[in-house]
Order: structure tokens, then C-alpha cells, then sequence
């Protein structure tokens, strides 16, 4: 669980020197670590972007959120599905049927037909949580109440089974009413893990599919041309499939203010945003809750923000493309060969690889490193929030015969460490990881002043699951890419925090990140950014 302050530091790859510098307070190989607040790196776009005339220089390179600032915030709107009265109130009614399900004074009941559906539920337990750590379907590992939950509604639907012969019409509507209430405490907890949905009204807009925020529809554009609207718009996009073959859902873009100034829409960078495993392109918007950042952020620079494009990286929910090109589709393909020169004919996005950046969560971490390292023609910059070390489905051998369908050389080229190695210097490029560490990482609580994020109330994020494996399967991974990176001319930075893999910690990890997206894509930053 998220409790307390979440510690964070930052880590700074030094390249392959010959020798690995060491700090007196920690160091893993040739990244250093630094344990004070510390700007990002200046950012040094390959191409000069001239500065409008109405324009304030930018201010120096921007810092993480300071300890007044609650990143979290916007999580606490409506009735909170994350934490509070609901979801306790949800266990405790399953529990309650169920307990009143089980009373019977027979000896056989309890001696033969009690144990049989406990056993039910147990092995349903166990099968689940074995077919998702070899499916390798999370980052994080479940928490241990997800496994009870799953095997107490197998072992409610055996009680409906079981004790239906003899059984009072109260024992039956118990067993029977059990079964939905123990299902319904599988989705929440399931929910408070990766904090998908924050509150119930959120989860119903999303299931319904109700409207964005602030969205409208593509014929309303030219009519807001030469207006200066308070917020920014989202408008519903069709980029095609011409070029990959890739069948994917409606994708969105989020166009500021000042895109709306003139008469023909000024040459805005833009930003291609990737969501995780399981995701809708509209995942960052209703489950991240970033519009009321991004809205401050863009009123605080006069309505000057970059383009976002929220994409579809998987064509379905649970279809896991590690947007590579494979039997899962091209979502390679599709990001790089679609969507790209569809928003840039569209919205005015100069071809400028100085001029797009990739931001993604998990999944779409690991998808920000790879486009970025094997299209440094069309990105110079990425965010990579809680990524793996490459695209991944599981061992290394699953991986090639799921995403790559057995193709070896497929699994070299779009491996982002095979990528770099072979490419060689890079010019321009700069990437930020944004990643989870959990309490035990050795160094985290080392040395004098730390930074630290502000306390986070629990009504505002999600649990997470158990922190035991993230330590090498992100922090690790950073530490690594960022080594090869640097190696080969990338600037990059390591920012870790101590917390839960959910999408509140992403929308917490990308609002920090924007003032430094936005000056490395050559815009002004605000000084209160």
C-alpha cells in the first residue's frame, strides 16, 4: 500500500568510461545517484526553434514538484473506488452472505461438501495466479487479496451447488447473492491495484463511453479558428491503416489553445501518448485524470502547450503488441507509418523529429524507449514511466513465440539495448524514466537531505501491488537502457520514486515531466510550471 511520503532521487548515467564513478552515498554501476532535488537536463534541441515575439524566454531547466505540491490531485472527485466506504462495504457484504451460506449443523456438510469447495476455490486461486505471472501479464505482482477474492467467488458458486439440496430459501438467496458480491470484490480489488478506474463515476463515463473532456467533434474546428478558447479541445481522430494493416480503435488528440490562434493553426510540437498492457487510447484522460494538469499547465503559458496524441497501441483491450510488429499486429507500424504522418498533415505538427516526443505508462514505457532509439528520424525525445527493459510477454523464449511468432531476428531488432549498440552515436536525443523503487532498494533512505513527494491521502490512488520484483524489473531496466544510452550519445535522467504501480503514480510521473517535454520540444515553459 501507498502510505506516507514517497522518497524520490535521481540517478544520472555517466557512459562507459573505463571506470565506474561511485558516490559516497550510492551507485549502481556507472549511474550515479544523487539524493538532493536536482534539475533535469538542459534540454538541447538538434534544431533551433525561434521563439514568438510575444514570448518570455524560457526560465532555467525546470524542477521536480516541490514538497507543496500534491501530484495526485483530482483522484479525490466523486465516490472513491480506491479507497473509503465502497469497496469495504462491497468485501464485507460478500463475506457476510457467505458466512451466512456456509451455517448449516449437518456433520457431512461440513465434513465432506464445506472442505470440497474450499479446495475449489483454493486451486481456482492458484491456477489464476500461475497463468498470470507465466503469462507475464503485470509488471507489479498482485496483491495477495486479489488471489482471495477470486478463489472465495469459485468457492461461492460451489456453495450455491453444493448446498442447494436441503438448504433453507434464506441459505439459497445468500449462497446465490454471494456469488455477484464476491465477483464484485475481485473487481475491486483488482481495480485498487492499478487504480484503472478512480471513482464510480469515472468507471461509468468509461463504460458507457460518455464524451471526454472538452471534446468535440473534427467539423467544429474551423469554426473556433482565430479564437482563443479558456481550455484546449479533444477531438476523436481516424489516422488509418493504409500503411501497417493495423485495426485499432478510435484515437484522440488534444489540441491547446493557441492551436485555435490565426487563421491557419501555428506549427505546434506534439507528443505521442501510449497507455499500458491492458488500455483504450482514452485511458490517460479517464483513468490518468491528466486534462486538469495539462489545462493548468496551459493557462499558465498563455495557451502555448504541445499537441497530444492519445493512440491505440494494442487494437484491442487485452491485446498485449509491446508495439512491435508481429502476429499481434504492426503496432510498430501503425504508431510510426500512420498515426505520424496523419497528425502532421492534419494539425500542422512540423516533420521534425526535434518536434515529437513519446510519453508512455508500463507498457507504454517500454514503447517510448523503442520508438524513440529505433526512430531517432522521428522522435527526440521520450518519457519512459515504469518500462521494461525491452518488449516483453513472458521468458525471453515466450516472448519471440508470442510477439515475434518464433522469429529470433525480430526479437534483436526491436530490442532496445541490440537497437542502440548497433545504431551507434545518436545526436539529440534525450529520454526521462519515471520509475517505481520499493522501500528496501538499498541507498533509498542513505545520505543527508532527500527530496520528498508530498504525503498522498489514500482516497486518492490506488494500492499497488507488492513491491518485491520492481527493484530490477524497472529501476534495473532504467539503470541499464540508460547506461547504453548515454554510451551512445542519449541524454538521459533516472527519477525514482517509492510507490505503487498504478495510473495515478503515471499521471503523477507525466505532469512532472511536462515542463521538460515542452522545453526540449522548443516551447516557452512557465515560470510556474
Amino acid at each position: 500500500m501507498v502510505t506516507g511520503a514517497h522518497t524520490a532521487v535521481h540517478h544520472a548515467c555517466t557512459g562507459l568510461s573505463g571506470s565506474s564513478q561511485r558516490s559516497s552515498r550510492y551507485a549502481v554501476d556507472n549511474c550515479a545517484v544523487f539524493t538532493a532535488p536536482m534539475d533535469v537536463p538542459t534540454p538541447a534541441p538538434t534544431t533551433p526553434v525561434p521563439t514568438p515575439a510575444t514570448a518570455v524566454a524560457p526560465p532555467p531547466p525546470p524542477r521536480l514538484p516541490s514538497a507543496k505540491l500534491n501530484p495526485y490531485n483530482g483522484f479525490h472527485h466523486g465516490t472513491s473506488l480506491l479507497h473509503g466506504w465502497l469497496p469495504l462495504t462491497i468485501e464485507i457484504v460478500a463475506a457476510v452472505l457467505l458466512i451466512v451460506a456456509l451455517v448449516r449443523l449437518t456433520r457431512g456438510w461440513w465434513l465432506i461438501r464445506v472442505p470440497i469447495c474450499l479446495a475449489l476455490g483454493v486451486i481456482a486461486a492458484f491456477v489464476a495466479r500461475t497463468v498470470m505471472n507465466n503469462e507475464g501479464l503485470a509488471s507489479d505482482p498482485a496483491p495477495v487479496t486479489l488471489w482471495i477474492c477470486v478463489g472465495a467467488t469459485v468457492g461461492a458458486l460451489a456453495l450455491v451447488v453444493a448446498g442447494w439440496p436441503g438448504a433453507r430459501w434464506w441459505q439459497r438467496t445468500a449462497a446465490v447473492i454471494a456469488v455477484p458480491f464476491a465477483l464484485a470484490s475481485t473487481a475491486v480489488v483488482l481495480n485498487q491495484w492499478v487504480g484503472y478506474y478512480p471513482s464510480v463515476q469515472s468507471a461509468w463515463s468509461a463504460l458507457t463511453a460518455g464524451p471526454l473532456p472538452h471534446q468535440t467533434d473534427m467539423d467544429a474546428l474551423a469554426g473556433m479558428r482565430g479564437t482563443h478558447p479558456a481550455d484546449g479541445v479533444i477531438v476523436p481522430i481516424d489516422t488509418g491503416d493504409d500503411a501497417s494493416g493495423f485495426k485499432h480503435r478510435t484515437e484522440y488528440v488534444y489540441l491547446p489553445p493557441a492551436w485555435f490562434a490565426g487563421p491557419t493553426p501555428p506549427a505546434l510540437p506534439a507528443v505521442m501518448m501510449i497507455g499500458g498492457e491492458f488500455n483504450t487510447p482514452a485511458d490517460w484522460v479517464r483513468s490518468g485524470q491528466i486534462m486538469p494538469a495539462v489545462d493548468k499547465f496551459t493557462a499558465a503559458g498563455n495557451g502555448t502547450a504541445p499537441i497530444l496524441v492519445f493512440v491505440d497501441s494494442s487494437g484491442s483491450f487485452n491485446n498485449d503488441t509491446e508495439c512491435v510488429n508481429g502476429p499481434r499486429g504492426a503496432a510498430a507500424d501503425h504508431l510510426t507509418k500512420d498515426v505520424v504522418p496523419y497528425v502532421e498533415s492534419k494539425f500542422g505538427v512540423p516533420a521534425d523529429p526535434a518536434k515529437w516526443a513519446v510519453v508512455g505508462w508500463s507498457m507504454g514505457g517500454t514503447c517510448a524507449t523503442d520508438l524513440t532509439v529505433m526512430h531517432p528520424d522521428l522522435f527526440h525525445t521520450f518519457v519512459d514511466i515504469a518500462g521494461d527493459l525491452g518488449p516483453t510477454a513472458g521468458t525471453k523464449a515466450q516472448t519471440v513465440s508470442r510477439l515475434y511468432g518464433g522469429d529470433a531476428t525480430a526479437y534483436d531488432r526491436f530490442d532496445p539495448l541490440t537497437v542502440m549498440a548497433a545504431h551507434g552515436p545518436y545526436s539529440g536525443v534525450a529520454g526521462l524514466f519515471d520509475d517505481l523503487t520499493p522501500p528496501h532498494r538499498p541507498g533509498n533512505g542513505k545520505g543527508g537531505n532527500h527530496f520528498h513527494l508530498p504525503v498522498v491521502d489514500e482516497n486518492r490512488i490506488g494500492v499497488g501491488g507488492q513491491d518485491g520484483v520492481m527493484d530490477t524489473g524497472e529501476v534495473g531496466a532504467a539503470e541499464k537502457l540508460c547506461e547504453q544510452g548515454r554510451a551512445d550519445g542519449i541524454d538521459c535522467t533516472i527519477h525514482t520514486t517509492q510507490g505503487g504501480h498504478t495510473w495515478q503514480f503515471a499521471a503523477a510521473a507525466f505532469t512532472s515531466s511536462l515542463p521538460w517535454v515542452s522545453a526540449r520540444l522548443g516551447l516557452p515553459v512557465p515560470a510556474s510550471a
